[in-house]
């Protein structure tokens, strides 16, 4: 039997096995072995093949992909996070980096630290991926927030496979968006919910609702940035989202609360804001506890607090503010973005009508010679629209 040239590597099969295995030498000169995870010859084969490519080309060998875990694809996305300046990168009280959505994905692949670095990444597959969507939705969770946690996994497995640690990597698929969030507090029904906020919350919760600061933004401000004389705030560009710096303007009763506040500290209090507002939208009627079987926590369901930033544009167009200097008092840097949370309701489609009937006189409305049908129905609609 003629002797295979070293280099063009094999199949062979393993006792007890019955996938083939792909057997190589790398770029190195050391001998590789990996399962095809296949029992048909002929895929074994083109398997091989793609495999004998990528080491010319110079790709770095896999190897056991048993021996790769969840837990060193989640450390090298959030080396990639740090390596970008993404600021949604978060650090826990206990000094650990986290980003909003992976929580979940910990939980499901058994991530809990160095010494159980959660499933083999040959579990990380399409499949998987749907059965975590399938029970982040039974547990009521938005098909946004499920979206979040998928794209961090799509994320990992892209980087994997862009450093060399996967050849390929599985489709993950993100849900249908849900609807547009459409929560808007008007000027009663906050200072309702205000009412029943706690008063170390308080001026907080007024900034959000009148600026529309982000909630991390808001957190990190200063004494040295505020300027009650000039009821002003000046975010750095270290500071905010976009990396943008912009000064603020503040609403009167903003300043009265900050003017009363020893300047110590964080200039805004946030313990424990998200359970005490929703506590205040139960009390306002504006949101709902439902006690959730096996979790010590009930479940929220009502006006969140980033609806105040909804709010705080909603408020600024309707004011007449032009859309150039609302967005850079909320900190949007895209129209497409700003556009979301400018809310159009019927209040504002009837109150352009009726500004149009204020410009136009009755006179220009009813030409002559228009003929009674028309008249009438005009009629009918002005008296509707001024009701």
């Amino acid at each position: 039997m003629e002797k295979r040239e070293r280099g063009t590597g094999g199949l062979i099969k393993i006792k007890g096995c019955q996938f083939w295995y792909a057997q190589i030498y790398d770029n190195y000169g050391k001998q590789r072995r990996v399962s095809t995870r296949t029992a048909v010859k002929q895929k074994a084969q083109a398997f091989l093949r793609n495999l004998l490519t990528d080491r010319d080309r110079g790709v770095q060998f896999v190897g056991d992909l048993k021996k790769i875990r969840y837990g060193d694809l989640r450390a090298a996305l959030l080396q990639n996070y740090v390596e970008r300046g993404n600021k949604s990168l978060q650090v826990t009280a206990g000094g650990e980096e986290t980003i909003w959505g992976l929580k979940a994905l910990d939980e499901y692949f058994g991530y809990r630290g160095s010494k159980e670095p959660g499933v083999a990444v040959t579990h990380l597959t399409t499949d998987a991926a749907r059965d975590f969507a399938r029970k982040r939705l039974a547990e009521g969770v938005a098909n946004g927030t499920v979206n979040g946690s998928l794209a961090l996994l799509r994320r990992m497995l892209t980087l994997a496979q862009e450093e060399g640690k996967i050849q390929s990597k599985p489709k993950i698929r993100l849900l249908k968006p849900g609807l547009p969030r459409k929560g808007f507090l008007p000027r009663d029904k906050f200072d309702e919910v205000l009412s029943h906020v706690r008063e170390n919350l308080k001026p907080l919760v007024t900034l959000l609702y009148y600026c529309g600061l982000r909630l991390g933004e808001a957190k990190q401000i200063e004494w040295s940035q505020v300027n009650l004389e000039e009821a002003l705030i000046r975010l750095e560009g270290e500071q905010t989202k976009n990396s943008d710096p912009r000064t603020v303007p503040l609403p009167d009763v903003l300043v009265k609360m900050l003017s009363q506040r020893p300047r110590e500290g964080s200039v805004f209090d946030a313990t424990n804001l998200r359970k005490a507002w929703h506590k205040a939208c139960v009390a306002a009627g504006l949101g709902k506890l439902t006690k959730v079987e096996g979790k010590p926590d009930p479940r929220y369901n009502g006006l969140t607090i980033h609806d105040l930033r909804r709010s705080a544009v909603k408020n600024l167009m309707k004011a007449g503010v032009r859309e150039k200097v609302a967005m850079a008092i909320s900190g949007h840097k895209t129209r497409e973005v700003f556009d979301r949370y400018h809310i159009v309701d019927t209040e504002d489609v009837v109150e352009a009508m009726r500004r149009v009937q204020r410009i136009a006189p009755t006179t220009n409305l009813v030409p002559n010679g228009e003929n009674v049908v028309k008249i009438t129905r005009r009629l009918k609609l002005r008296k509707l629209l001024t009701a």
